[in-house]
């Protein structure tokens, strides 16, 4: 990055955070991916989630992961409990290939409870079809998966490519 102009980049490592300014924090979170970020290169470099602190406001960027409730409920442990997690529901299929480095969204709700997150939003989905599930399937499948566990629509919410949120 520094290579191409970009000013003031800050590597982190698993569980290190940096203080971007005065009341807002970063901390980098592992996440279970693989990671090709150079030609031949293969897990040569960290992946990771972003938790963020701004006063007394959390967020929780998961990013690209597949599911482990260890991981989660660490997350949880170390850092407390994110009033916003954004957390990805699609590109999980087939199970067999996918499973290791992206959740379906019954992991997903698991994810939201292991992180006791206040909210969650659905995000990594429906903007390109990548894998083998239908591009529309993820939003339907994190509903039921909701119903099964007791979460309510307001407590994960999905907007569409393109739509914007405003906090309550």
């Amino acid at each position: 990055l520094a290579a191409a102009g970009a000013r003031h980049v800050v590597e982190l490592d698993w569980w290190q955070t940096h203080a971007w300014t005065p009341g807002f924090s970063i901390t980098l979170t592992p996440a279970r991916h693989w990671c090709r970020r150079r030609v031949g290169g293969t897990n040569h470099r960290l992946w990771g989630g972003f938790f963020l602190r701004a006063g007394t406001q959390r967020a929780y960027f998961v990013g690209d992961s597949g599911y482990d409730s260890a991981l989660f409920s660490s997350i949880n442990q170390r850092l407390g409990a994110p009033d916003l997690a954004m957390i990805p529901i699609g590109a999980y299929e087939p199970r067999w290939f996918m499973r290791p480095a992206h959740m379906n969204p019954a992991e997903s709700v698991q994810v939201h409870r292991d992180l006791h997150a206040r909210l969650s939003l659905a995000m990594h989905w429906g903007c390109w079809q990548l894998t083998d599930e239908a591009r529309e399937d993820p939003p339907c499948a994190l509903a039921a998966a909701c119903a099964t566990a007791g979460v309510a629509a307001d407590e994960f919410r999905v907007i569409a490519p393109g739509e914007s949120m405003t906090a309550r």
